[in-house]
């Protein structure tokens, strides 16, 4: 073997040494062919608006997102209206929708009254909502970490036996306003919970969007440890800038399940400053720019964010949408 050979080979075994592993998934891998788009704009990107959008405004945007392509659509949450007005429509949301063969309409039950709720008004699917940060826990649902957790578990059980798959979050999994940088310990320990009691999938939440490509990486190698990543998705907000670039290293990491609203809209009332989430048409063309399928019509996509950013006489903050100047 030449000298230049052999230098070639201790190259490329250094390279490949320093590869970090973890749970037995190299950090990088091949990106994957197709990645699941669970639209939350109908709630998620809706609940913290001041103005009563009309319930018709509402399954109108519902319908056109149906049409684009969307294979789940987070569509409302069966709280109490006390804490969030905007969804005490929830009832005839659900049965006003066209629901598309296809198509999921999960809504968020935080409870086992909202569980019951929901399946009665035809439901088929539900989230529900914990946090890595006591703090934020306290103060978003009024309960500790590991008693929200138990009152899931009532949840999921109940789900179980009515044959409803259940989805879970986990916000605050890249900081908290309350206690700042949350430990990727805490992350994966309430994600194993949540898996463990049955969620059928993990959603991470960058809450206040202070997340960056380098604690992406940290914390999705924590949750990997103790969660199949076939079983995560990443919920990104854009307060900071980064999320594109942290959706994109969860999709090295062989993530393929991506949260995010129409025209960007959405934030959290419990994590002041937090600008909205992600826009979906931002996700979607960075996705086929990669040649990642969706199965989304992104020129419908953009039709349904300048809808409701008309019927809330507001800019987009999609980027794509603005480019593009459908506003």
């Amino acid at each position: 073997m030449g000298v230049c050979s052999i230098i070639w080979h201790l190259m490329l075994y250094s390279s490949l040494s320093r590869t970090p592993v973890t749970a037995g998934v190299r950090t990088r891998q091949p990106l994957p062919k197709k990645v699941k788009i669970v639209e939350v704009g109908p709630r998620d990107g809706l609940q913290n608006e001041k103005t009563i959008v009309p319930t018709e405004t509402k399954i109108h945007l519902i319908n056109m997102l149906s049409e684009s392509g969307l294979p789940v659509i987070e569509a409302t949450s069966f709280v109490s209206p006390k804490w969030v007005p905007q969804m005490a429509d929830q009832v005839e949301v659900m049965k006003g929708i066209c629901k598309k063969p296809g198509v999921s309409y999960p809504v968020l039950t935080p409870n086992l009254k909202g569980f019951q709720a929901a399946v009665k008004a035809g439901a088929s699917e539900v989230a529900i909502f914990g946090a890595a940060s006591e703090l934020f826990s306290k103060k978003n649902i009024n309960c500790s970490v590991d008693e929200s957790l138990q009152r899931f578990d009532e949840v999921v059980t109940a789900a179980k036996a009515a044959g409803v798959p259940v989805r879970g979050y986990v916000s605050c999994v890249l900081g908290c306003p309350y206690e700042g940088k949350v430990a990727p310990a805490k992350v994966a320990h309430v994600a194993k919970r949540l898996y463990s009691m049955g969620c059928y999938e993990i959603s991470l939440g960058d809450t206040t969007g202070v997340g960056t490509p380098g604690s992406m990486t940290e914390m999705l190698e924590a949750v990997c440890r103790e969660v199949p990543v076939s079983a995560l998705a990443v919920h990104c907000h854009d307060t900071y800038g980064q999320a594109l670039a942290n959706i994109f290293v969860a999709l090295q990491m062989g993530v393929s399940v991506v949260d995010s609203s129409v025209a960007g809209l959405g934030g959290c009332p419990y994590a002041q400053g937090a600008s909205g989430n992600v826009a979906t048409e931002d996700v979607v063309y960075m996705l086929h720019g990669l040649g990642i399928q969706t199965g989304v019509d992104i020129s419908k996509l953009i039709d349904a964010g300048a809808f409701i950013c008309r019927t809330l006489n507001r800019k987009t903050n999609s980027k794509v949408a603005q480019a593009t100047c459908k506003l």
